[in-house]
């Protein structure tokens, strides 16, 4: 299931990019329709990565019941973060034929910034799940969300052209 859902995510990313890079002249139309997509296939990303925190996470009903309303809450906040990026992906491929060096750094610095956004973002969310599952269960499923996060990143990544100097 991890490869199903990676292979989504990369494939969402990959075509947004690869779509807008060879697209010349953008109309609104086209641009709606790939935003459309985008979103599509988003919400398909994150049905699947719930259902392998599922699987994973061996929780009591009890804890499920407290612990699903909080989840749903992290991933419409964490989602945020995810626009910010898949925003920073479209402008590196709106302008990757013309990049310019002020570009590149611009890009780079908002990316850093996008993943220490991330990281900060789930300290934070630590004590919220921590008040519904124990710590013990709270660094599992920490860890679980990383790790799809890091095969997600991974996936993306080989997907995406390295600057040209």
């Amino acid at each position: 299931m991890i490869k199903k859902l990676s292979a989504l995510f990369c494939a969402l990313l990959a075509f947004s990019a690869i779509g807008i890079a060879q697209q010349s002249q953008n109309t609104a139309t086209t641009q709606q329709v790939l935003d459309d997509t985008i979103k599509l296939m988003r919400q398909d990303i994150q049905s699947q990565r719930k259902q392998l925190v599922a699987v994973n996470m061996s929780l009591t009903d009890t804890e499920a019941t407290k612990f699903w309303p909080v989840y749903d809450r992290y991933v419409a906040d964490m989602s945020k973060l995810g626009d910010v990026r898949l925003g920073l992906i479209k402008e590196y491929a709106q302008n990757y034929d013309t990049l310019t060096d002020s570009q590149a750094e611009s890009l780079l610095k908002r990316s850093l910034a996008n993943d220490d956004a991330v990281t900060k973002f789930r300290i934070q969310w630590i004590p919220e799940f921590q008040k519904v599952i124990s710590a013990k269960k709270t660094a599992m499923f920490m860890q679980i969300d990383r790790r799809i996060g890091l095969l997600l990143d991974l996936q993306l990544s080989a997907n995406i052209p390295l600057v040209q100097p």
